[in-house]
Parts: C-alpha cells; sequence; structure tokens
C-alpha cells in the first residue's frame, strides 16, 4: 500500500449538468493535493451527482475537469482511477469479504503473490482481517463501510470519492468511523472529496468545505468560514445562523454599524451600503442586567430546553434567537415575558454583500 500514484490537484471548470428537471450549474473548484474536502449540502442539492460526474458517470453538458495537468473531461471512469464509496456500499452479495476487496485487482490479472501483498496491507491498514471469509450481509454497517473503503483503497485511488459513508450509521459507530477516516487519510495522503449533510461530519473531517444549494456551488472555505463567516443569506441559514437581518451600514465617529430594531450594533465589515447581516444564536449573551457595547434589551417570547442548551426566542425589536447553557442562566429569568439583555460582540457579527 505504500506505493502511490502522483499527487495532483483537482480542478473543475465551469462544470453543468443536467438530468431530468435538476441542472448542477456553472460549478467551479479546485481540491488541492492530499486534501480531505467535503462537499455539504441539504437532500437534493446535487451532491451525488456532482460526485458522479467528477468520477466520470456522468459526462458534463459544459465545463472541464484537470487532474494536474491533463484535462480528463472525456475519461471513462476505469481511466479516471478514482475510488468510489457509495452510500449503502454497494459490495457484492454473493462475494465473501476477501472477494469483494480483490474484484478489481483480479479483474487487472494482477499475479496472484501481488494480489496478497495489497490484501494483506490494506486489511492490516483498515482492521477487517477478522471479516475476510464473511459475506457482506453478516456484517455490520461499520463492518461494510470499512470492508467498502478497503475495497476503493487496493487499487491505489488518484482521488477517493465518499459519497454519504457515514449516513446510514448509529451515533456512536458514526463517531468511531469519521476518527477512522482521518486516520486514513493522514496514513494515505490520498484526495479525499466526502459528501454529506451532517454538520458535526463535515466540521470534523474537512480541512475546506464547500457549501452546495440547488445545483450551485455557493461557498468554499474552512470549517470556521463556513460556519462563522457565511457570504450569503442561503448558507448562514444553511448552517445554523438563525438570525439573519438586512440594514444599512452607517458610519458615525469613524466607526460602522448596523440597525437591528431601533437599536444600532457595532460591526466590523468593509462593505459599505445595503448589507445583511447573521448572527449564530450560540453567540449572544442573555442576562438579566444591560452589559456594555452591543446591548438589546427585549422580551422572552418561548424557552424550549434541550438538553444542555435551551433554546430561547426573543423579541429585541426584531426575533432573535439565542442558546443559553444550562445551568449558566443563574439570576436570568428566561420565562415567558421577562425582560433580558442580548449581548453581541461586533466580532459575532457576521456582515456579507446585500445583492
Amino acid at each position: 500500500m505504500k506505493e502511490r500514484l502522483p499527487v495532483r490537484s483537482l480542478r473543475l471548470f465551469r462544470i453543468t449538468k443536467k438530468i431530468g428537471e435538476f441542472q448542477l450549474r456553472d460549478i467551479s473548484l479546485e481540491v488541492f493535493p492530499g486534501e480531505y474536502f467535503v462537499i455539504l449540502g441539504p437532500t437534493g442539492a446535487g451532491k451525488t451527482v456532482l460526485l458522479e460526474v467528477i468520477a466520470g458517470m456522468h459526462a458534463p453538458d459544459a465545463g472541464e475537469i484537470w487532474l494536474g495537468e491533463e484535462n480528463i473531461t472525456a475519461w471513462p471512469p476505469e481511466k479516471r482511477r478514482f475510488g468510489f464509496v457509495y452510500q449503502d456500499y454497494a459490495l457484492f452479495p454473493h462475494l465473501n469479504v476477501r472477494e469483494n476487496i480483490v474484484f478489481g485487482l483480479k479483474n487487472k490479472k494482477l499475479p496472484p503473490d501481488e494480489i496478497k501483498r495489497e490484501l494483506e496491507a490494506v486489511v492490516s491498514l483498515l482492521g477487517v482481517a477478522h471479516l475476510l471469509r464473511r459475506l457482506p450481509y453478516t456484517l455490520s454497517g461499520g463492518e461494510q463501510q470499512r470492508v467498502a473503503v478497503a475495497r476503493a483503497l487496493i487499487m491505489k485511488p488518484r482521488v477517493l470519492l465518499l459519497d454519504e459513508p457515514l449516513s446510514a450509521l448509529d451515533p456512536c459507530t458514526k463517531e468511531m468511523l469519521q476518527q477512522e477516516l482521518k486516520r486514513l487519510h493522514q496514513l494515505t495522503g490520498t484526495l479525499i472529496i466526502h459528501v454529506t449533510h451532517d454538520f458535526e461530519e463535515a466540521l470534523y473531517l474537512g480541512e475546506r468545505i464547500g457549501v452546495i444549494m440547488g445545483g450551485k456551488l455557493l461557498q468554499v472555505g474552512s470549517p470556521e468560514e463556513i460556519f462563522t463567516r457565511p457570504r450569503t443569506a442561503a448558507v448562514a441559514r444553511f448552517v445554523g445562523a438563525e438570525n439573519i437581518y438586512y440594514s444599512d451600514i452607517i458610519l458615525r465617529g469613524g466607526r460602522k454599524y448596523v440597525s437591528l430594531g431601533e437599536a444600532l450594533l457595532q460591526v466590523e465589515t468593509d462593505l459599505t451600503g445595503r448589507a445583511g447581516f447573521s448572527v449564530r444564536p450560540e453567540q449572544i449573551l442573555v442576562s438579566s442586567l444591560p452589559q456594555p457595547g452591543n446591548c438589546l434589551r427585549g422580551k422572552v417570547l418561548a424557552v424550549y430546553p434541550r438538553r444542555l442548551l435551551t433554546r430561547v426566542i426573543i423579541d429585541a425589536g426584531e426575533r432573535l434567537v439565542a442558546l443559553v447553557v444550562a445551568r449558566e442562566d443563574k439570576g436570568c429569568s428566561l420565562a415567558p415575558g421577562s425582560t433580558v439583555y442580548c449581548t453581541i460582540p461586533p466580532a459575532a457579527i457576521n456582515v456579507f454583500p446585500h445583492y
């Protein structure tokens, strides 16, 4: 397993693909050599279609795909040598684990000694040596996932494509296999593109994240950029920044402000004119007394306890959603009708262009 193909970037230039009523729209993206890149989006956003276009299963209607300095747009899947792991793992039900893993190598008619050597390396890497004689229907979801990844990795793929690989697993198994995928990536250095709708999965695994919605790639950035600095209202809403508003940027005394209800909130931005802004619920401090800085007086409308967090809906001139850590609200009544003060640091206010 130590031998690797040359490490190259994968670039998409203005990819468009229409399938039925759905269309990928003008997608451009560069995934760097050895990167773990996550494509994040809701159901029906086009994540799997994009992965299948990258794999060569669908030819784009327009645009190009490059691997390093080679234009691979017209290459068939077998020439691309990309590994693909589907959500349901797609193991051959009539073949045991060993036969599933070496299937591709046998098709290449490699010598038996080489197949044996590669098999031993990959099963050691994935920890599935004890499963080799088992049939897929006898395996747990986590075991099937490991076998599917082993079958892909044994082919030494230039790129490994993972389509919602953890979505069918229980929370404990999912967390364990997230750690496993990160370990495999660190050991192999394979360029991985991982599709998911799960925020925690994207945050844990992605070195960078691309958000896709309605067939459009709306934003690419680090996990921190995606979740705390969304560039559009659509991305902000999708990643959980529920407090989304619009305002003119107001310049006073050399500082910039936005308006929320009748209050002005200081912000940190280079933008001018009309803009949108968002605040994540967990970045709002709720207290019983006014605080210095950006502080809004409001009335509690509703309270929803959620294990360690309490979700509080507040009327502060506009509807405001805050998350309060349980047991940290001492001395502050969160009962509906109570008066509270909401403090929002300027750095917690994400300002984005209003188109």
